[in-house]
């Protein structure tokens, strides 16, 4: 009976954030086929993913959406770690829909943003023309964005201490020689802020100061 009860609790946790935990599974299923890979034949089989100038050029929406499907890492148990802590509350809160539109719009607005950054370098010097096949790949962009959104889900005025560390997070890596990457995350974080439209009617904001049980949604 209590094994029932498990099974049954554990059932409805991973039915209330659907996206979150099948996204979880296919990340899981492409690490342990990137740990089966011979390491000189790895990178190449993620730059072919990654969306960097060269594959963007070639087939924008292919890597756009394989990008999101992979961590370059190769590590799935932080990740796991940052998926119930931010995409879970997340999506339950804002429903799936409305979940994977703030995941979109971080991801694939921060990736072009970031690799126009990137063009305008090449092209002015700043940066050396091999940086068209830069690595960047991952799911880290539609992270920020959902962990920036997840500001609107907590009252004033500890929101604006959340959105404050949220911000130094992804903007101090600036300070010391900037990636494509870095770029990515910050525009990411910001656009995830931009989806406050997305939030509204989606009930009163937790108070620190109630029960944690608000954040259940």
């Amino acid at each position: 009976m209590r094994i029932n009860r498990g099974l049954s609790g554990v059932w409805a946790y991973l039915r209330g954030a659907p996206g979150t935990h099948v996204w979880l599974a296919v990340l899981f299923a492409t690490t342990v086929a990137l740990h089966s890979m011979p390491p000189e034949f790895e990178e190449n089989f993620l730059r072919h993913r990654s969306t960097n100038l060269h594959e963007l050029s070639r087939d924008p929406v292919r890597v756009l959406v394989a990008s999101a499907m992979w961590i370059e890492s190769g590590h799935w148990l932080p990740y796991a770690f940052l998926y119930t802590v931010f995409h879970a509350p997340a999506e339950r809160w804002l429903g799936t829909a409305r979940w994977l539109a703030v995941c979109a719009l971080a991801h694939v607005p921060a990736s072009l943003a970031s690799e126009a950054l990137l063009l305008a370098a090449i092209r002015t010097g700043r940066a050396p023309l091999t940086a068209v096949d830069t690595l960047d790949i991952g799911v880290s962009y539609a992270l920020a964005g959902v962990i920036a959104v997840l500001g609107y889900r907590i009252a004033v005025p500890w929101r604006y201490g959340y959105l404050v560390a949220v911000l130094a997070v992804f903007t101090l890596p600036l300070a010391a020689g900037p990636t494509v990457t870095d770029v990515g995350h910050l525009l990411a974080a910001l656009f995830g802020l931009a989806c406050f439209p997305l939030v509204r009617g989606r009930g009163k904001a937790w108070n620190p100061k109630e029960t944690p049980a608000g954040l259940r949604g």
